[in-house]
C-alpha cells in the first residue's frame, strides 16, 4: 500500500498520525453504509468530513479503543478514516457514529488534493494511483 508523504504542521486527535496515512482497496458498497469521497457528519461530535479509507472490522489497538472509543460501538462493523473539514488531522470513526452530510460540501484539509479529484456538488472522485 502506498504511504501518503506527511504534509507540514499536520497534527492528529483520535485519528491516525499524517505519517500512517494508506490508501487501501476500497470495500465494496454492500459491506458499508458510506463510501470513499462521501461528505458524512459526525453524530457525536458535529463536525463533517470526507471518507478516504474503509476498514471492513476495527483495526486499532484495544488501547486506542478503550481510551478513544468511549461510546464503546461495535468493532465488527465498518470503520471509516475521515479527514476532517478545517482540520489537519483525521479521524477513525464507527459507521454508527456517521451519518451522510445534510448539505456537502468541498473539505478544507491538508490531504484532500492528494487523495481525490474533483467535488462534484455531492462526493469526491479518487484520484487514480499511477505506479
Amino acid at each position: 500500500m502506498p504511504v501518503l508523504p506527511p504534509a507540514a504542521g499536520v497534527a492528529y486527535a483520535g485519528g491516525w498520525p499524517a505519517q500512517q496515512l494508506q490508501i487501501g482497496d476500497p470495500m465494496s458498497a454492500h459491506e458499508a453504509k458510506f463510501q470513499v469521497g462521501q461528505i458524512v457528519h459526525h453524530k457525536l461530535f458535529d463536525y463533517i468530513g470526507v471518507i478516504f479509507d474503509i476498514d471492513p472490522i476495527f483495526q486499532g489497538t484495544d488501547e486506542w479503543y478503550e481510551h478513544v472509543a468511549r461510546s464503546q460501538p461495535p468493532k465488527d462493523k465498518p470503520w471509516y478514516h475521515v479527514l476532517v473539514h478545517n482540520a489537519a488531522h483525521t479521524t477513525y470513526v464507527a459507521e454508527q457514529n456517521l451519518e451522510p452530510a445534510e448539505t456537502p460540501q468541498q473539505i478544507m484539509h491538508p490531504f484532500v488534493e492528494r487523495l481525490f479529484g474533483a467535488f462534484d456538488g455531492e462526493q469526491y472522485a479518487l484520484r487514480r494511483r499511477t505506479n
